[in-house]
């Protein structure tokens, strides 16, 4: 991989270690990856914020990196591990650590957005704009219908392109890797409707999909919601290494793979581990305005009949409120808990609960996996038919 003269004095340690460590980073990435150069960003998304996600190691290197490192491009953060409004029992261990990694990032300087949809937040560059963006399914979600070109970056390679402000010109930037090669075909006796549908749909596409890019072909309508569209995005996201799909025609794929009612039902029954829950947990990806709005007309008039957290950002929140829709959810007996996400939050652990009643792939998969409580995966409507009355 070429570099330029200021590139190399960079890498040699000529302007500072946090400089010459991002672009060692950038280096490794790029060589793995074939990239030819480095080529500018405009925008980075960095994951690594929640304290359950990077533990004791990541908050000493994010302490010790942030000593000299300054952002070189417009830089915004994941959720961190809870509400600072709503600590209720949480251990003061995890509440330091977590002010640690804050103060960390903001002392180099991110905009404390705490959000993993950051799409629904910030102004979108014109189509074409290379960026990166750590958290799965902002750049699944970028990539497939914002026009963005991002690879699916960790925590590392984000951060050291912040400080950069470059990346690898290396897989999903190139226009030959963002053509599918194979199909996913939905099949007639199967119905797409739900959120939850699609996150499904997501899921098993990225557990079978090794390429950077799918296509979704059969039945699939070749435009869905912006939440419909979340939902396949965090499935694909979670599940694999696929980092972009499109809707529809699916003609030039030489691959094509069925995804009908069998498939479908084998991956809710990996996710679904339990019939039912002690709590309710919605949000993740965290909800926008579009799903509060839906969220809000469901529950008018009914109350849940069990803790019922919901998960968005701070910026999605205050937006929320100044239209009225945080006091209807609210009088249902929603429980709003910002900046924060449902996956890995000490909110919800073994301790606390057995079980939890999510409509997400993603929630249900680290709930599963990393929190170890029990699941019952159920769509939103359902869940307000079976637990609001």
């Amino acid at each position: 991989m070429e570099l330029t003269k200021d590139e190399e004095m960079a890498l040699a340690g000529e302007k500072g270690e946090a400089l010459a460590l991002a672009y060692r980073i950038l280096a490794a990435i790029g060589e793995a990856t074939g990239a030819t150069k480095l080529v500018p960003i405009s925008w980075a998304h960095v994951s690594g914020v929640n304290y359950n996600t990077i533990g004791d190691a990541g908050v000493r290197f994010l302490e010790k990196f942030s000593e000299d490192a300054r952002l070189a491009v417009k830089t915004t953060i994941n959720p961190m591990g809870y509400d600072r409004e709503k600590p209720e029992h949480l251990s003061q261990k995890f509440i330091q650590k977590q002010a640690s990694i804050v103060h960390s990032y903001e002392r180099i300087g991110v905009m404390p957005s705490f959000t993993c949809t950051p799409y629904e937040v910030f102004d979108i560059p014109k189509r074409g704009t290379v960026v990166s963006f750590a958290e799965s399914n902002a750049a699944v979600y970028s990539n497939s219908l914002l026009g963005l070109r991002t690879n699916k970056e960790s925590a590392l390679s984000a951060l050291a392109s912040s400080i950069t402000g470059k990346a690898p010109l290396s897989d999903l930037r190139l226009d030959e890797m963002r053509r599918p090669k194979v199909a996913i075909e939905t099949q007639k006796n199967l119905l797409l409707e739900s959120e939850l549908d699609y996150g499904v749909l997501g899921y098993f596409a990225g557990k079978v999909i090794k390429d950077s890019s799918v296509a979704l072909g059969g039945t699939i309508e070749s435009s869905i919601s912006g939440p419909q569209a979340k939902a396949l995005s965090a499935g694909i996201g979670t599940s694999g290494s696929c980092g972009m799909f499109s809707l529809g025609d699916s003609s030039d794929c030489t691959e094509k793979i069925p995804f009908g009612k069998e498939e479908a039902n084998k991956i809710r029954d990996e996710l679904n581990t339990a019939y039912d829950g002690d709590i309710i947990a919605l949000g993740s990806p965290q909800l926008g305005l579009e799903e509060l709005t839906t969220l809000a007309k469901m529950t008018e008039g009914k109350k849940f009949d069990r803790r019922c957290m919901i998960f968005c950002s701070r910026a999605i929140h205050n937006q929320a409120t100044k239209i009225g829709l945080t006091g209807k959810i609210e009088k249902a007996g929603g429980e709003f808990m910002c900046d924060s996400c449902t996956c890995l939050t000490p909110y919800v652990d073994k301790d606390k609960y057995d079980s939890v009643v999510t409509s997400s792939v993603k929630a249900a998969y680290y709930m599963n996996n990393s929190n170890k409580v029990k699941v019952a995966l159920k769509d939103v409507k359902t869940i307000v038919k079976e637990y609001a009355k």
